[in-house]
């Protein structure tokens, strides 16, 4: 007698990926009614929303700000959920959204008409590159209308340099890629509505109530999504799971390793857009201390010049916790270099530029903590960004339905928001919306 092959767990929706685009389409999909499974390859769910609890406080190693609270779903899901938010508006990479100090090249602070000067020619180069970038070729980078905008304001040398340094901390900071090569649209959503917020005890509270009553499969490292127009079987480490659909949600990074198989391989416009995004090169360094050496009343710290090429700006996160903490960015070129230093290095490397500014007040942290995002192998970097030759309709072009069974969703599906939780949250729920044919109302993710 020939043994039958052991039987295939099969329900309506299967999502790959409990991150918060997996969990919202999964809890919307579930309260409609249809039998829904996640498959997760992490030991948790959040994906790049994790929150480091070491010590009694709470770091977001991940995510960490909403950009923006006016009209965000995230903030209204974050708000019903009861999770305490701190405002903390630094406008993005903006230069004055709240206050500043700036440090030049020598190392001083600048006085307030100096600092102020900078932030003026910062903002009448921007309204220049507004123009510059409607006009741009489709092969143009950010560092093309950038200095097509430099160009155009008659500034000597020095100035100009000190805006062109600012456009390329922007753009690492912003997309962890370096400015040429970022497309000359990458920065196009880069605006703010509203205050933003940080979360005190942890964002990661918002994927955990998303994924309450939820059937998540942990552990289970999906390998192969094979579709037809009979449905998906999904291949994982654990047995092969079947759905009428399925929505992927693992990020850019993922799907184009040769570890994570699409069968038949994608159609366009999917593939194209997918081809044309990259993940970044972005790390956080959280830096505790026992005392506070640097300035008072200001959110961020920042110094200009050759000496800021890496280490150019710190935020002070003193006032979530009480604990003097400084985080700063290992962002484009500075990730991929310290990427295989040890924790001391890349301190070491950090407080020589602080000591620059403050001299031998700067201590010695008492913790730190640096992510390895780009060493995940389920997520092979922070985020995604645009390439030179992408468009930002690659974005939602991503998301396209496929054969009517499959669905790609994540903050890189997402055009008027990509990188962030809004991003992610807000594909998922239009991921929901296209599996199950119909309008779904977005307050169900929070509503008891």
């Amino acid at each position: 007698m020939t043994a039958e092959a052991p039987a295939i767990d099969r329900f309506d929706t299967i999502v790959v990926g409990a991150g918060v685009a997996g969990l919202t389409a999964a809890r919307l999909l579930a309260r409609v009614g249809r039998r829904v499974a996640v498959l997760e390859a992490r030991d948790r769910v959040g994906g790049r929303v994790w929150t480091d609890r070491t010590g009694g406080e709470a770091t977001d190693l991940g995510a960490s700000w909403i950009h923006g609270i006016t009209d965000s779903p995230v903030a209204a899901a974050a708000a019903a959920f009861g999770m305490p938010m701190v405002e903390f508006t630094v406008g993005g990479y903006q230069p004055d959204s709240r206050p500043i100090a700036y440090y030049g090249p020598d190392g001083k602070r600048l006085a307030g008409a100096a600092a102020q000067q900078f932030a003026d020619d910062i903002h009448t180069a921007d309204a220049t590159l507004v123009e510059v970038v409607a006009s741009s070729e489709p092969y143009a980078s950010y560092r093309d209308v950038t200095e097509a905008a430099l160009s155009r304001q008659g500034w000597d040398d020095q100035r100009a340099q000190r805006v062109r340094e600012y456009f390329e901390h922007r753009s690492e900071e912003q997309y962890g890629a370096w400015i040429d090569d970022l497309a000359a649209h990458g920065l196009d959503d880069d605006s703010i509505d509203g205050d933003e917020v940080v979360f005190p005890d942890g964002y990661d509270r918002l994927p955990e109530r998303l994924a309450e009553g939820l059937d998540i499969r942990l552990a289970h490292v999906v390998s192969r999504v094979a579709w037809s127009s009979d449905g998906v079987v999904v291949a994982t480490n654990r047995g092969d799971y079947a759905a009428d659909t399925a929505v992927v949600t693992v990020p850019v990074g993922v799907l184009q390793s040769s570890e994570f198989a699409i069968d038949p391989p994608l159609p366009e416009p999917v593939a194209g857009a997918l081809s044309r995004l990259r993940m970044n090169a972005f790390e956080k360094v959280f830096l505790r201390f026992r005392t506070k050496f640097w300035d008072d009343s200001v959110y961020a710290v920042r110094q200009q010049g050759p000496e800021g090429r890496w280490w150019h700006s710190w935020y002070d996160l003193t006032a979530l916790h009480g604990t003097p903490t400084l985080l700063t960015f290992a962002a484009g070129p500075a990730a991929v270099e310290t990427r295989s230093w040890d924790e001391s290095a890349v301190v070491d490397s950090v407080l020589a530029q602080l000591r620059r500014l403050y001299g031998d007040r700067v201590e010695q942290p008492s913790r730190v903590d640096i992510t390895a995002w780009q060493d995940d192998p389920f997520a092979r970097g922070s985020y995604a960004f645009m390439t030179v030759g992408s468009a930002t309709s690659d974005h939602d072009d991503l998301a396209t339905p496929i054969g009517g069974v499959l669905h790609l969703a994540g903050e890189a599906t997402w055009t008027d928001d990509p990188a962030t939780v809004t991003a992610a949250l807000c594909s998922g729920h239009r991921a929901a919306e296209n599996v199950s044919g119909r309008e779904v109302p977005i307050e169900l993710l929070w509503a008891d």
